[in-house]
């Protein structure tokens, strides 16, 4: 069980902007009706409760303050028009807005949260808090945007708990804020995260061009369409369970050589293809016969930096926001469970990747046609959603306790199949899994068979 010491509110320092105010853009109301974000980092930290309370809480709220000083935005509310025909969402920070930040401590196994074996998701839910509810102000309903908790594993190790709306920002914003509150709790000051960054420090402004804002009132007339509300009651019971798969360097390579055996006209692919293509095959074997319907994979993809249809110049890599593009590949459910599926997934992520997103001219172009897709879902089968990426990774974050041993989504338990990737200490990947029980031992059994032995899905890899 968890117990709940006190929740405090962290205000930034003195000093900072009086107001902040920031409209959404069609990047961030297309996540104004999901479910908040919960991300949990599991560290190595023995220590004792009077050591907790002494001196690690205190030093995380002050480190806190000082953070909010960089990242206003976490210390601001979404304000949500109650006459959605007359105005828009924004989001707004006023002196005396503060973060909720609530410290626990639990008698959960630390060592069972933290191992990569297959566990009972609903014991992850005691360490959250139920989110805050909506209140009313003038003309706007109002949410707050981020909630943090700090828990206790006496003697064994902590547990940062981050629950964000995802109108507020991305995975690659949030794990910025996440990294910077550790290095300057690490640090007991910014002098040192001011210094690393220099003139990279989070970049506010929404990106705008003439086709964004057109996209933008067109995203709100759909969105505004659907009843606002942010509390969600926790998914319990799951009925799933969570696991971690590692796919080592050593396979990877191997992985990569059987694709490109298959394809010698292709000179290279990447870590992402394989291993992604990888994982999605071994799911489609795992969960049973669907004949021609489709499987869908979904995958991110950062506009930050790179040339794209919309933004000229590209938005800056220090933006804090939403900023994302993706991919969708779809593939017939028969094909991936095949023999080849495997080389049948990579080839069409690789041209999905190639096509909409290498491609400047492509990437974010007439990105409206996401609310016909979602007005008219695509018949499928099952659907693969990715989290996280290996190129900013949750459990970088180092509080003083050293990296995060593990990391877990939460959200995973909303999709009806999410992969969560990270980077494994050999220069692999950690990919994790939310499942039903009964799939997750299939996958995890076909995972493995198709590494032992030199062969994937029956055929060598050389």
């Amino acid at each position: 069980m968890t117990t709940v010491i006190e929740t405090c509110r962290i205000p930034p320092p003195r000093g900072v902007a009086a107001k902040l105010f920031l409209p959404l853009s069609f990047l961030d109301m297309s996540w104004l009706h999901s479910s908040p974000m919960y991300i949990l980092n599991f560290y190595n930290h023995p220590c004792s409760e009077a050591e907790f309370s002494n001196s690690i809480v205190p030093n995380l709220k002050h480190s806190l303050s000082l953070t909010l000083k960089h990242y206003l935005p976490i210390a601001a509310n979404l304000l949500y028009p109650l006459d959605t025909d007359t105005s828009k969402p924004v989001i707004r920070y006023t002196s005396g807005d503060t973060v909720a930040l609530t410290i626990a401590d639990s008698s959960l196994d630390f060592d069972e949260l933290v191992a990569n074996h297959a566990k009972e998701s609903d014991q992850f839910y005691d360490l959250l808090q139920p989110p805050a509810p909506l209140t009313e102000e003038e003309n706007y309903q109002i949410a707050p945007l981020i909630s943090l908790q700090a828990t206790l594993f006496p003697n064994r190790g902590i547990c940062i708990v981050m629950n964000f709306h995802h109108s507020l920002c991305d995975g690659r914003s949030i794990v910025g804020f996440l990294k910077a509150w550790a290095m300057i709790n690490k640090s007991a000051g910014d002098a040192v995260f001011v210094s690393k960054n220099g003139e990279s420090l989070p970049f506010f402004e929404k990106p705008v061009s003439e086709d964004s804002r057109r996209v933008d009132g067109m995203f709100w007339n759909a969105m505004k369409k659907i009843p606002f509300k942010t509390v969600v009651s926790h998914p319990r019971p799951t009925n799933r369970v969570r696991a971690s798969f590692i796919l080592r360097q050593s396979d990877i390579i191997k992985l990569k050589h059987r694709f490109l055996s298959a394809k010698p006209n292709l000179v290279r692919v990447s870590d992402f293809v394989v291993a992604t293509a990888y994982f999605w095959t071994t799911l489609v074997k795992s969960h049973g016969s669907a004949g021609d319907e489709n499987e869908v994979f979904v995958f991110p993809a950062d506009v930050r930096g790179s040339r794209n249809a919309l933004f000229d110049p590209p938005v800056p890599l220090h933006y804090f926001g939403n900023c994302l593009g993706g991919g969708v590949v779809s593939v017939e459910h028969r094909k991936l469970a095949a023999e080849d599926g495997f080389v049948v997934a990579a080839e069409a992520i690789g041209d999905v990747i190639k096509a909409q997103i290498y491609d400047g001219d492509e990437f974010l172009k007439s990105p409206e046609n996401q609310l016909s897709k979602m007005s008219k879902p695509e018949r499928v089968f099952g659907v693969l959603v990715a989290y996280g990426s290996p190129k900013f990774d949750f459990k970088d974050a180092d509080f003083g306790w050293g990296e995060a041993r593990k990391v877990e989504v939460l959200s995973l338990d909303d999709e009806k199949y999410g992969m969560l990737l990270g980077n494994s200490d050999d220069g692999g990947l950690i990919i994790g899994m939310s499942l039903p029980n009964d799939m997750m031992e299939s996958f995890a059994s076909t995972f493995k068979d198709g590494l032992v032995g030199g062969k994937v899905y029956g055929k060598s890899r050389m």
